[in-house]
């Protein structure tokens, strides 16, 4: 009798678990992005542009001369909010910040390979008008930054509270779970950060719940020797992190 039960129960649990890997394949997207509509912007700060049978809204301060700065946010980041802020601390550069698939009036569905398409499309039209542009990747944006910039010919780089790979972040989080044969879109930055030849910075959350600081050091250790710098912003974390009074100085810093 007694044999029986824990059979059963094993059935139970094993049918369970893979109920549980299921739905996390299923809903993966819906943990990963986050999309929220854009807050602010009128006609002279928003540029549509087109990808893949999509449109892609971009928050924009034109400015004329050889500096850009291309900025991809967080996974519930409306950037069109970031707008103003980057436009007083740096008044000297073209501002591009990417509202990411289905985010901002942005059509099509987010995904890795998408967002990585689209990143490499604005970085090839500011290209086109701008010189030196540095680029800026904060939490999830971070992994398309890295993989932009070893791809083309970034000025500068700065990352805010970067990781190491997303796997590497869910493996963490669900340890019992086959999360390599589940996820769909790693965000794997260890594996394109020595292809990076773009000084860099990491700015980094003294208190950040949300990224191990295991993370971001595996990420650091991964860029070339010298190529890579850190600042830690003392007493904020991952979502207070921009808040900090030396955010924008030490953005600049990078930059």
């Amino acid at each position: 009798m007694l044999k029986k039960v824990v059979l059963v129960l094993s059935a139970i649990a094993a049918i369970l678990y893979v109920a549980f890997c299921g739905a996390l394949h299923a809903y993966q997207d819906s943990l990963i992005y986050h999309p929220v509509p854009a807050a602010a912007g009128t006609p002279q700060t928003v540029m549509v542009m087109p990808a893949d049978g999509v449109e892609i809204h971009v928050s924009v301060r034109p400015h004329a001369g050889p500096d850009a700065m291309i900025y991809f946010g967080g996974n519930a980041e409306d950037v069109s909010r970031d707008l103003a802020g980057f436009a007083q601390a740096f008044p000297d550069k073209a501002l591009y910040l990417m509202h990411y698939r289905s985010y901002g009036g942005s059509t099509g569905v987010p995904s890795e390979e998408a967002l990585q398409r689209d990143a490499l499309a604005l970085f090839d039209r500011v290209q086109q008008e701008h010189s030196r542009i540095a680029v800026v990747g904060r939490s999830l944006g971070t992994g398309i930054a890295v993989r932009l910039a070893a791809r083309r010919p970034v000025a500068r780089l700065v990352l805010v509270t970067p990781y190491d790979s997303l796997l590497g972040l869910a493996a963490a989080l669900y340890p019992y779970v086959p999360v390599s044969l589940l996820l769909r879109d790693p965000y794997d930055s260890g594996s394109y950060a020595a292809k990076v030849k773009a000084p860099t910075l990491f700015i980094v959350a003294e208190h950040d719940a949300v990224v191990p600081r295991e993370s971001t050091e595996r990420l650091f250790a991964r860029f070339d020797k010298g190529h890579a710098s850190w600042v830690l912003l003392k007493g904020t974390d991952h979502i207070t992190v921009t808040d900090s009074p030396e955010y924008f100085a030490t953005l600049a810093s990078g930059l």
